[in-house]
């Protein structure tokens, strides 16, 4: 945090903690007032009793000199009535210079042994009873505000500091520390005093006892200053410490420093190290919630809601353990991209988000129907049903998900202006057994499903280009539906690239007469085509397929290849056309 030190002509020095939520008043005798803190400068005679207002704004010290002032303020080496000051830079007031640096606070390695250290059971503090405990309770009321309100994790320890310091009486400064995982450094996130003093260097001895050692709120007690050695490093002032550990694995190794006089209480601290435990229990809580919240965000990206309270559970972490199962995959690629990217060449940053809003469609349409987010491939997205839940309507819900994403294109492409317009899909559905989970290594994984069933999937979505029609599914999604609000139609049976088995390809519709799709009827039509097809009476499968709506696209791929070969099968026909590319 950044301090600001003043060096008088005889040695003499003072510094001040700059915050951001406070204005300090430099002078002689400065006032100071609600949000206004006073920094004193005895020994300058040029000094008025008010002379200068300082305020830390946007990684900068504002200065400006109070009106009736009688001596100049210079800063690089010209007189201002007002100027902003970085960290490094210093301005100059009579025979002082007040230099603006980065307050580092470091930890005492070698401090002396204390006279007492105390650790607190929860039972004692339980018991304890706040002498103050109405001001404790309206600090402690504020707290969960202040966590929630906090824009970054320095603001969040600066604004608690504050609270702690104004929740404990006879504490001269407060810190945020943390023990580095596996070693015995210790990290200091934040650090305030009351006032300008001597600089303080938390014990690490301290510290590595509370939260190390025994885990809970220890408090050491040492003698007076000429009991200690020069190279001990705490202040003068400071007669006690305690540390308290934050709970929670957010919070791992983080603690709360305080170190103070005994005043008027002597060292009976328990009623401070309870509101101290109160705090570092709202702070665990409020990380541990934060930290859920973050996971459940990540994990929303590829979990339907129905699937979230359910990975938030006890039994979550063993819900993400890959498994072999059935699951049925869905992959959808974004088609008319190549020609959107032409004609939007001298807007990128549209198509992008044109992009995304077509991702972010295929996402919603997916989760709504209880689908696992795997993937996101450029402009293609993977998606599977079976796991971390699996129900009998997985392939059904799997299908719907694929129908509304069609129809949602579809209706996009009726719209002028639509961020979706242009754009079409083709998706692939198959199903068989896989191992779905948290695929990876322990420091970098991802939600995935690893299998046979997803490359056919994946050959089914590009299979559509070729036939011509939006959505294809293998015979075992078909099998796994009895009833639903789809409908198939048999296309054609493949051998796909680079596979040793074949596969009944079917289109999937559907159910209700729409324009431009096949009624029950032309289906039933076609397929008798089909069969024909494959039992080798391609005369009569070429006639059949010509009673099909000469509209429908899903029929071309069987009477091109019929007339490629002159409506005579080849050699060795057994009904299956083998593909010779993906």
């Amino acid at each position: 945090m950044p301090k600001l030190v003043a060096h008088g002509p005889g040695n003499e020095e003072g510094s001040f903690i700059v915050r951001a939520d406070r204005q300090i008043r430099l002078g002689r005798q400065p006032t100071g007032g609600k949000s206004i803190d006073p920094f004193t400068i005895a020994w300058e005679t040029s000094l008025s009793r008010n002379h200068a207002d300082l305020r830390w704004a946007e990684g900068k010290l504002e200065v400006s000199r109070v009106s009736g002032s009688k001596n100049p303020v210079f800063f690089k080496g010209t007189a201002r009535e007002r100027f902003s000051m970085e960290l490094g830079e210093h301005f100059v007031i009579g025979t002082t210079t007040f230099s603006l640096i980065e307050d580092r606070v470091d930890v005492g390695h070698e401090d002396p042994t204390p006279l007492e250290t105390v650790s607190f059971t929860m039972a004692e503090i339980k018991s304890t009873r706040y002498r103050d405990a109405d001001d404790r309770i309206a600090v402690l009321a504020s707290i969960p505000e202040v966590l929630r309100r906090a824009s970054s994790d320095e603001d969040l320890f600066s604004r608690l500091v504050l609270l702690l310091l104004e929740g404990i009486a006879a504490a001269q400064a407060v810190g945020i520390v943390r023990v580095v995982p596996d070693t015995e450094a210790i990290e200091i996130f934040h650090w305030d005093t009351r006032k300008a003093g001597p600089e303080l260097k938390p014990s690490q001895r301290l510290i590595l006892e509370a939260i190390k050692d025994r885990r809970q709120s220890v408090r050491s007690i040492w003698g007076g200053a000429a009991d200690r050695s020069p190279a001990y490093t705490m202040a003068d002032a400071i007669d006690w410490a305690y540390c308290t550990p934050v709970p929670g694995a957010a919070c791992a190794g983080w603690g709360i420093y305080v170190v103070g006089t005994a005043g008027d209480t002597g060292f009976d601290l328990r009623p401070d190290v309870k509101f101290t435990e109160l705090v570092a229990d709202l702070l665990g809580a409020m990380r541990d919630f934060q930290s859920l919240e973050r996971q459940q965000t990540a994990l929303g990206r590829f979990f339907s809601p129905v699937t979230l309270p359910i990975l938030a559970s006890p039994e979550g972490e063993k819900a993400l353990e890959p498994r072999q199962t059935e699951v049925t995959v869905l992959f959808c690629d974004l088609r008319g991209f190549s020609r959107e990217a032409e004609r939007s060449r001298d807007d990128l940053m549209g198509l992008l988000h044109r992009v995304s809003r077509a991702l972010d469609v295929m996402t919603k349409c997916i989760h709504s129907h209880r689908g696992v987010i795997g993937d996101f491939q450029g402009d293609a997205a993977l998606a599977f049903w079976g796991w971390p839940l699996d129900d009998e309507t997985d392939a059904l819900e799997a299908c719907r998900a694929a129908v509304e994403i069609r129809q949602r294109f579809a209706n996009a492409a009726e719209r002028k202006g639509d961020p979706l317009s242009g754009f079409r899909c083709g998706i692939g559905i198959a199903t068989g057994e896989a191992v779905a989970g948290r695929l990876g290594t322990a420091g970098q994984f991802k939600i995935d499903v690893f299998g046979p069933v997803v490359n056919l999937a994946s050959r089914l979505e590009g299979f559509t280009k070729t036939l011509r029609v939006p959505i294809l599914v293998d015979e075992r999604t078909v099998e796994r539906l009895c009833e639903g609000d789809v409908r198939f139609r048999r296309l054609v049976r493949v051998k796909p690239y680079g596979m040793d088995r074949p596969v009944t390809v079917s289109e999937l519709l559907p159910k209700g007469e729409e324009p431009n799709l096949l009624n029950e009827a032309s289906v039933r039509q076609y397929e008798k085509a089909l069969d024909a097809f494959v039992e080798g009476r391609w005369d009569e499968s070429f006639t059949l397929l010509h009673e099909v709506p000469p509209w429908d696209h899903g029929k071309d791929f069987l009477t091109s290849y019929i007339l490629k070969f002159q409506r005579q099968p080849p050699p060795g026909w057994d009904g299956v056309i083998a593909l010779t590319s993906k």
